[in-house]
Formats: structure tokens, C-alpha cells, sequence
């Protein structure tokens, strides 16, 4: 094997040789096709199936005259070896989408050379998700004078409450005289991740994401969670790459 075979999609030509130059530049990348549509780019991958040197993934533009990238993604997924798929786009407002569609990244544009790199490395199968442990922690809660163990596996989301933090369950809440920052050291390799400065939320119990005029928040039950600027890219990768790894249901 002397590289991927990638496919890069996009209708906009300064936007389409950005991300074709970035691509031939990385070692990993052994070819480069370019569409400037989907029709195009369907095209492509048919006459690349048949002379059995199929495309290993897409870059994909999402806003585009014609079929749009998320329809062409819908119809990728349906191809018997689906190429894998990463998003190039100029808006935030489509990781929904690309949670559905089990991409393996999504890139802002302008793209910059080191999260391009990230994606290819996720393309290539090399970069792991932290899973829950085999052994769930506990923590010790008090209620009416009986001490009661919660298993980190219980939590839904946590609150920082000061010097202490709120843990959130199915049944109820308590809390604990631990910072939350604590927690998110402690609980970092258990599916936690902080999405706000008073905030940890456990990916598994993630029922939605939502990207509304550049207002992130994600839904636990029903509750709806802020999750800061700062946080939103790292969190909408981590659910794209949970979604891609659990397959289909």
C-alpha cells in the first residue's frame, strides 16, 4: 500500500485546491481526486469501484449547489464499502448531521495543516477514544444519616457548586464536597468530559446536540446543558468518533 486514496468535495475551486494541496502534502495521502460537485464526485467513485481501486474517504464539503454533503453522505453509507467520511465546512451547524452519518471528523474552514493531520490520522485508524473502565468508581453520599455509594456509571452530569459539586442521576441529585475539577481528573478515562466551567457531562447519556445561531448545548433527558465555545469542537469530535465506533444499532 503505498498511501490513502482520498476524494476531496467541493464546489467552491479556491476552498477545493486549499484542502487538495494539504492533502498531497502529508505522507499518508498517496492520491488526490477533486469534484467540484456531488454528481461529480459519485461519478468518481463508481468508475474508481469499478477498476477496484475504491476511494478510502471522502472530504467533504457540506453547503453545495446541487447534492449537498449531507445527502451525498446518506448516500456513501449506503455503498457496500463505504469510503470514511470527514466534513470540511464553513458553518458549526451541521455536527448533528455528521453525529447521523458517523464521520470520522469535522473541520472548520479555513482548515488549518494540524487538525487536517488529526483527521487523516483518524481516517488511518490510529487515534483510540478513552473507554469506560471495567470497574466503575464510587462515591460516597450521605442521605438522612445512611451513606449510600453512587457509581460514576449512575451519573448523568455533574454541577460545580463551589467547593463542591452536584452529581446529577436518573432518580435524583446529590452532593458532594468535591471540586469539580477533581472529578474531571478522576473521571476522565470513565466517558466524562467537561463541556463548561461548571459542567461535566458523561458522553453516554448524551440524547442530543444542538448548534443554534453558534449557541452550543446538549440534552440529557430533559435537560438542556450550555457547553462553552471553547469546548464545543473537542466535544463534537468526541461524540462523532463514540457514534462511528459504536456502529450501526
Amino acid at each position: 500500500m503505498t498511501g490513502l486514496r482520498v476524494l476531496a468535495v467541493d464546489d467552491e475551486q479556491p476552498a477545493l485546491e486549499d484542502v487538495a494541496y494539504l492533502l498531497r502534502a502529508d505522507p499518508r495521502i498517496g492520491e488526490v481526486l477533486t469534484a467540484r460537485d456531488g454528481a461529480a464526485a459519485l461519478k468518481l467513485l463508481d468508475r474508481a469501484m469499478a477498476e477496484g481501486r475504491p476511494v478510502d474517504a471522502v472530504f467533504l464539503d457540506i453547503r453545495m449547489r446541487g447534492l449537498d454533503g449531507v445527502v451525498l453522505g446518506r448516500l456513501l453509507a449506503q455503498f457496500t464499502r463505504p469510503p470514511k467520511i470527514v466534513f470540511v465546512t464553513a458553518y458549526e451547524d451541521h455536527a448533528v448531521d455528521a453525529f447521523e452519518l458517523k464521520a470520522e471528523d469535522y473541520l472548520l474552514k479555513p482548515v488549518r495543516p494540524e487538525r487536517l493531520a488529526e483527521a487523516i490520522r483518524r481516517v488511518c485508524g490510529n487515534r483510540t477514544e478513552p473507554e469506560t473502565g471495567s470497574q466503575a468508581d464510587t462515591i460516597p453520599v450521605e442521605l438522612g444519616g445512611v451513606t449510600r455509594f453512587v457509581a460514576s456509571t449512575e451519573v448523568r452530569y455533574v454541577e460545580a457548586r463551589g467547593d463542591y459539586a452536584r452529581l446529577h442521576t436518573a432518580t435524583g441529585s446529590h452532593l458532594v464536597r468535591i471540586p469539580l475539577a477533581a472529578l474531571e481528573e478522576r473521571w476522565a478515562t470513565a466517558g466524562f468530559v467537561r463541556v463548561h466551567r461548571s459542567h461535566l457531562v458523561a458522553l453516554r447519556h448524551i440524547d442530543e446536540l444542538r448548534i443554534d445561531s453558534g449557541r452550543c448545548v446538549v440534552r440529557i433527558g430533559d435537560t438542556e446543558i450550555p457547553v462553552s465555545r471553547r469546548h464545543t469542537r473537542e466535544l463534537r469530535d468526541l461524540l462523532v468518533r463514540r457514534a462511528r465506533k459504536a456502529g450501526p444499532r
